[in-house]
């Protein structure tokens, strides 16, 4: 997965009810294009070339996998669909909304379309102060000094008062504080390495990911089951026992909570099905003898797709061992897991139907997941 980028966004209104157009714009901002990581105060200042009302501003980082011209056309959309109708060119004028972007990354763009840095924001208090509370240090790329500076010298003398009201960051709806350790599983190109990948980077989570892809017997098992299941689901076993009990061990200050893209019972569920009887009596044992001094998640999430999904996804990730895989070998699995897990007491469970969702593509599908599994 491609690392998202950081965006700094500005927010004004002096239309309406002012700050319910900020927070509808916040809302959209998160629903349609990425996290919104922080939210500064909300100031208010005179209009700034024209006469009108006052204008309430503010500014949010903002976490995207868009790319900058791309979320400039979504800041756009969401001001038409918040209600501004834009007029004559470089003109000043009231309005219900107005989004742009300040900074993305260390970026310079200069295209008809969009300019970054931002080519007025070192001119506006109403940009640099809110701005100045998310981001003092942040360096414009093109002036080569900090917020903070560039605040020092501006030499806009408007007045602005920062009001006692905070905007709701709609990220804070979604609530994991209740678990410190959920484990995300699914069957073989279900998505649950990318869902892992996603919460982590977003909610300020340690990742536990399954270390599959050092395993050397998985290549030759794809070749051979017959002869390498028992080794590979052994070498599995052994460095999924390894991993958890030394990660999960190491307390971690600066994180909300552990996410996994696997739980170590996924070793029962697969040498079941690629072991013989002999094989697997031996294996359950061993397994067993492990299973009891490991911490177990809070929550498990099973990730469930149908049989051609799952095909369409092993083919588009392109893995050359796993290009032959039989629907019946992946209808076995998902059948594993569904027994074990509608078996089980002890566990707190949500299996979630994606079959028709696309979370990697489609952030509404994404936002509708992680609802699920926040759910009560």
């Amino acid at each position: 997965m491609t690392k998202p980028r950081i965006f700094h966004i500005a927010l004004g209104s002096n239309k309406g009810d002012k700050f319910k157009n900020l927070q509808n714009a916040v809302d959209a901002i998160f629903r349609q294009i990425g996290n919104t990581k922080l939210i500064s105060k909300v100031y208010k200042s005179a209009a700034l070339g024209f006469e009108s009302d006052d204008f309430l501003n503010c500014c949010l980082v903002l976490e995207s996998d868009l790319q900058p011209h791309d979320v400039l056309g979504m800041l756009l959309a969401i001001e038409i669909e918040l209600g501004r109708t834009r007029k004559l060119k470089n003109e000043y004028e009231a309005r219900v909304i107005d989004l742009d972007v300040v900074f993305a990354e260390e970026q310079i763009i200069n295209t008809e379309t969009l300019q970054v840095p931002h080519p007025e924001m070192h001119k506006r208090k109403f940009v640099l102060m809110p701005l100045n509370d998310l981001a003092p240090k942040l360096k414009h790329a093109k002036l080569n000094k900090t917020v903070s500076e560039l605040l020092e010298v501006c030499e806009d003398k408007s007045v602005l008062e920062p009001l006692n009201i905070w905007l709701k960051n709609p990220s804070k709806t979604l609530d994991f504080s209740k678990y410190n350790y959920i484990a995300i599983e699914g069957n073989i190109g279900a998505g649950k390495t990318s869902l892992a990948n996603k919460i982590a980077q977003d909610f300020n989570a340690r990742l536990l990911m399954e270390r599959f892809a050092d395993n050397p017997f998985l290549p030759k098992f794809y070749k051979d089951a017959q002869r390498y299941a028992f080794t590979l689901e052994m070498s599995f076993l052994a460095d999924r026992y390894q991993q958890i009990s030394e990660d999960l061990a190491q307390l971690d200050l600066f994180t909300q909570f552990v996410v996994s893209d696997y739980d170590v019972f996924k070793s029962l569920i697969f040498s079941k099905i690629t072991l013989n009887t002999d094989e697997y009596g031996l294996y359950r044992k061993l397994f067993y003898l492990m299973y009891k001094d490991i911490p177990k998640p809070e929550l498990y999430v099973y990730l469930y797709q149908n049989t051609t999904r799952l095909q369409e996804n092993i083919k588009k990730r392109g893995r050359d061992y796993e290009q032959n895989i039989a629907d019946d070998y992946l209808e076995k699995i998902n059948s594993g897991y569904l027994e074990f897990l509608k078996s089980q007491k002890d566990f707190n469970v949500k299996i979630i139907d994606i079959s028709d969702r696309d979370f990697v593509a489609n952030r509404s599908d994404y936002l509708w997941v992680l609802g699920e599994i926040c759910s009560e």
